[in-house]
């Protein structure tokens, strides 16, 4: 009986949670629309022009009230709203130009230009005021946000190949401060052409970096490769199917919790995620004692963790091309170019001899012990001879970092060598297979799983029936190509091994499935399991921490008026960039989001706390204010460019012009609104 009234309870916290947020993004989006109409509103009343109608929302009426001469109403179709004036009616342009309506003293059209030009631009300075005071209301409450500071770098893009690493501060982008790392992200895809970073390192300035960022992505959106700094407190979802660690890593043997905060291991204090992530890397061979905190708790706990070891298939693959170069790496002052290909290392073939997955873990020993390397190098021409290439590890600068410290967690992203400064493409041809692997177990024909030469087509992890739900992508397979035939990957041969290799270690408890392609083309699916490695060792333990967050909070009133109105400057202006590069094809239309990609980022940042949710709003109000004075027809800055035209002429533009636009104008928003409806639903997944 207890178990049933907690569950019921649960279940209906869930349903008044979600109630309470549906209730208020429907309030916040309301109040925009309705701020957004009060201009117009507003202004005609102050003209003494009769309005007939006041609307929130579109089409067939729900519900109204009649009060004096205008009907208040809401509509069916809550994506914005309209205020219907005498002889000013969208959806009959005729009455601009109609002589009798204008007969009327009372009637819009019957105003003169200046009149009919505030009445327009009315709705700009009030949405641009109610964008203002919802950001400084969200400032005075003290907003939530990631600092601008780097917590994870993408291997091969733009900010690796820089040189940064974990834990830099950034302070600017082209001249431009940051304040939180939504500013790097955005700044860095609204910019044109190179981009100059200043940054800090341990406190100390670095010199700046100037940057080309990458648009190789499925959006084309401008990137430099950098994520979100990481907090020593685990994750803490609401959804409780979600855990602070993954299932069948070390962590999870563990008493660890949601909410827990990780003050030091072993005796060493930490005060940041990069200090962890540090101590975590050096001894990842080594039993650790971490000390938590726990919610609503001073109390320190103890909670041990056992070493992480790589699993494997028993695969040795190919070794592709240098992928990319750290700036003043070994690599780069021993002259390596991308394109080129490591076949040896000190006389061992790599791929036959020596594994390439293990080349992070060989470079990081090599540098920390300050031994030379012996490389055989074979041009981007393999016309030409092979060179051979000394690795110096001498250079005071020269760290070994960590092996994996860039895991490929995405698509084609390559093998991150940190040590030595490349990335390096790893191939779908089998090269050599452990004789005491998974691979080389016998099937049913008593042959060996897998033999050399043989080409991997694609991999799948899955969850066997009766598994465990790890909760990574949805529960869903994981299906990983190497070609073109395999999914709808663009190119000829996808080099996703480091990717599968990583998946693997992260997510243990899935079974495998590969497909595989003999040397004469023919293929056969081969069920396989990873097993771990005694002497080779993840630097991760499955914990799950959450995203490091600081508090933007004004001081008093009136600097949060401030802080309100640089964000509202700073929105029009990013809305200015937006379009700008969109219009020039530096940023995808991919990137758009319609009513319901709005209305889901509402809720939730409404789950997030009010804060957000208002700036949000904010956001969405100074958009409405810009965006509806573009000068489109059917927009307000559509009638404004009519007026300038009287203004102009003294004269009206005929009805046939004002018709022809209209219906042009209505034509291109509703094709726009069909755009991002279809983004939203079939594109974007929203």
């Amino acid at each position: 009986m207890v178990e049933t009234l907690t569950l019921a309870a649960i279940k209906w916290g869930y349903i008044l949670s979600v109630s309470y947020n549906i209730l208020l993004v429907a309030l916040g989006l309301g109040l925009v629309i309705f701020f957004h109409e009060l201009g117009h509103f507003a202004v005609a009343k102050w003209c003494n022009v009769q309005v007939e109608r006041f609307s929130i929302g579109f089409g067939p009426i729900l519900w109204s009230i009649k009060k004096g001469e205008t009907e208040y109403a809401f509509s069916l179709i809550p994506f914005g709203g309209y205020v219907k004036m005498l002889g000013q009616d969208d959806m009959d342009p005729s009455q601009l130009s109609s002589e009798e309506i204008a007969e009327n003293p009372r009637s819009y059209s019957a105003k003169n230009v200046w009149q009919r030009m505030a009445i327009i631009s009315a709705v700009v300075t009030m949405n641009i005021i109610t964008g203002m005071l919802f950001f400084a209301i969200a400032y005075h409450s003290g907003v939530q946000t990631p600092p601008p500071k780097v917590g994870s770098l993408r291997t091969g893009m733009p900010a690796w190949v820089a040189g940064l690493r974990r834990g830099d501060v950034l302070t600017q982008i082209n001249g431009s401060e940051l304040k939180s790392f939504t500013d790097v992200t955005r700044k860095v895809a609204l910019g044109k052409g190179p981009v100059t970073i200043l940054a800090t390192r341990n406190g100390k300035p670095l010199d700046s970096i100037t940057i080309t960022p990458d648009r190789s992505g499925p959006k084309k959106r401008r990137r430099i490769g950098v994520g979100p700094y990481f907090s020593l407190t685990l994750i803490d979802p609401k959804d409780a199917s979600f855990s602070p660690v993954a299932p069948g890593s070390p962590a999870e043997k563990a008493d660890f919790r949601p909410g827990d905060r990780i003050v030091r291991i072993g005796n060493d204090k930490l005060d940041d995620y990069a200090q962890m992530k540090t101590i975590l890397d050096a001894r990842r061979s080594e039993s650790l004692d971490f000390f938590v905190m726990r919610k609503n708790s001073d109390e320190e706990i103890k909670l041990t963790v056992a070493p992480n070891r790589m699993r494997t298939l028993g695969l040795s693959m190919e070794i592709g091309s240098i992928a990319a170069i750290r700036n003043d790496s070994p690599a780069a002052r021993a002259g390596l170019k991308v394109g080129q290909k490591i076949i040896r290392i000190d006389n061992k073939n790599i791929g036959t001899e020596f594994n390439p997955m293990r080349l992070p873990d060989f470079f990081e020993a090599k540098c920390r012990e300050k031994v030379d390397v012996n490389l055989t190098i074979l041009p981007a021409d393999e016309n030409e001879q092979t060179e051979e290439v000394v690795i110096h590890f001498q250079d005071k600068n020269d760290k070994p970092w960590a092996a994996w410290s860039e895991p490929p967690d995405a698509k084609g992203v390559p093998l991150s060598i940190p040590a030595l400064g490349i990335a390096v493409h790893i191939g779908p041809v089998v090269m050599s297979v452990d004789k005491k692997g998974p691979a080389a177990r016998l099937d049913q024909n008593h042959s060996p799983l897998i033999v050399e030469k043989e080409r991997i087509k694609s991999m799948t992890l899955y969850i066997p029936e009766g598994g465990v739900q790890d909760g990574y992508h949805k529960n869903e397979p994981i299906i990983i190509p190497f070609d073109k035939s395999e999914t709808e990957a663009k190119e000829d041969k996808i080099r996703n091994w480091p990717r599968a290799f990583w998946l693997m270690q992260i997510l243990p408890t899935r079974s495998i499935r590969l497909k595989v392609a003999n040397i004469k083309g023919e293929t056969r699916t081969v069920e396989i399991d990873s097993v771990p490695v005694e002497d080779w060792f993840v630097p991760l333990r499955g914990l799950s921490p959450d995203v490091d967050l600081v508090e933007l909070k004004a001081e008093n009133a009136l600097d949060a008026l401030q802080m309100g109105y640089f964000k509202a400057k700073d929105t029009i202006l990013d809305i200015y960039l937006t379009i700008r590069s969109l219009a020039e094809r530096q940023l995808s239309y991919k990137e758009l989001a319609g009513p319901v990609g709005i209305a889901k980022v509402a809720y939730a940042v409404a789950d997030q706390g009010i804060a957000d949710l208002l700036l949000f709003l904010g956001f969405l109000s100074v958009n409405l204010a810009v965006l509806n004075f573009l000068p489109i027809p059917v927009l307000d800055g559509g009638h404004m460019v009519f007026l300038c035209w009287e203004a102009i002429t003294r004269k009206k533009p005929s009805e046939r012009v004002m018709i022809a636009a209209t219906y042009l104008g209505m034509a291109f928003v509703l094709g726009l609104m069909g755009l991002v409806l279809y983004l939203d639903l079939f594109v974007n997944r929203v």
